[in-house]
């Protein structure tokens, strides 16, 4: 098998550049660099060694976990890891299980009195009643009720999975670098950190924000590169050079999920709350795939962090990913 490029091997396996590179910086994956090429390549073993990470991902283990087990050579480790996340999934199920027994009870009682031509309340049916208390009160003791107590496990550990807010972003000013190019991402997060480092932008504007976004988006362009724009906050009257561009950003409306760096595939999480939202609608741009819709990916304590030189601080990487909404139309 030939090496093969970061781009090649992003489209190849849907993995964006971005997340192959913080694989590298994990130690995931090793890439190397041809003396007469000057971007990363990668050989065989690399590949299957991303191949198995897909894999370990699609059953849902995380980072932390993959990097255990594939450096865990006696395997007593990743043996007791995957013993740990089976019992999380017996959890799991059990707590669907439960949850769609008392949705089926829900539906009969609801069929009833249609049936009937009756005005259903939840609150009128006493074995139902009983769980509307218990989820309208959950600091409620129930240990004398133990379906209640395990309804209440079984919605703590299935919510865990989609936390969305809604945000009005203010107008703003911001200091702009656009690049298309093999690793966007990574030339325009260098050339920001600059900024941030020599015009003192964090003792200017300590709640400075750095808004990020595909420019375009993979895929658009016919040669399989991409390109990717941030914004960094500024003071108003804060003056910008060349290569940067001082703009205006009008604000709006947005549907919010914090993530942790790098999950973008939970882009599809938040793009069907949106989708299936009763109360809003996505308001994409009209510039569509060109700016990846008017979605953003504000990256949290970035301006600190290149600030900071990057210093290690313990801090978790994480990005709130925010997709344009608008009411729903009735």
């Amino acid at each position: 098998m030939e090496n093969l490029t970061i781009s090649q091997v992003s489209r190849m396996y849907d993995v964006t550049p971005r997340m192959l590179r913080h694989y590298e910086k994990l130690g995931l994956i090793k890439a190397g660099r041809r003396q007469d090429y000057a971007y990363r390549m990668y050989d065989e073993e690399a590949v299957r060694r991303l191949q198995q990470i897909i894999v370990l991902r699609k059953l849902r283990l995380s980072l932390k976990e993959i990097a255990i087990l594939l450096g865990d050579t006696e395997q007593g480790e990743s043996l007791r890891l995957l013993q740990g996340r089976l019992a999380e999934l017996d959890d799991e199920i059990e707590s669907l299980t439960l949850i769609r027994k008392l949705l089926k009870q829900l539906a009969g009682r609801l069929g009833e009195c249609r049936r009937r031509q009756t005005q259903f309340d939840l609150l009128e049916d006493a074995e139902l009643a009983e769980v509307a208390r218990v989820l309208a009160f959950p600091k409620t003791n129930i240990k004398e009720n133990a379906s209640m107590e395990e309804l209440n496990r079984a919605g703590e550990i299935l919510d865990r999975s989609l936390q969305v807010r809604i945000l009005r972003l203010p107008p703003c000013t911001v200091a702009s670098y656009h690049y298309i190019g093999e690793n966007p991402d990574e030339a325009v997060g260098e050339v920001m950190t600059r900024f941030v480092q020599e015009s003192g932008l964090y003792e200017k504007k300590p709640d400075a924000r750095m808004y990020g976004f595909n420019h375009p988006n993979p895929g658009v362009l016919e040669n399989g590169i991409h390109g990717y724009e941030d914004w960094v906050t500024i003071p108003e009257d804060m003056e910008v050079k060349a290569p940067l561009e001082k703009k205006k950003f009008a604000g709006g409306l947005y549907a919010v999920m914090t993530i942790p760096f790098p999950e973008f595939q939970l882009w599809e999480n938040l793009t069907r709350w949106v989708n299936e939202s009763p109360d809003f609608q996505p308001d994409y741009s009209e510039l569509g795939e060109e700016i990846m819709g008017g979605c953003l990916e504000d990256h949290l304590n970035w301006v600190y962090a290149a600030h900071n030189g990057w210093k290690e601080d313990g801090l978790p990487g994480q990005i709130d990913l925010m997709l344009p909404i608008k009411p729903r139309e009735r």
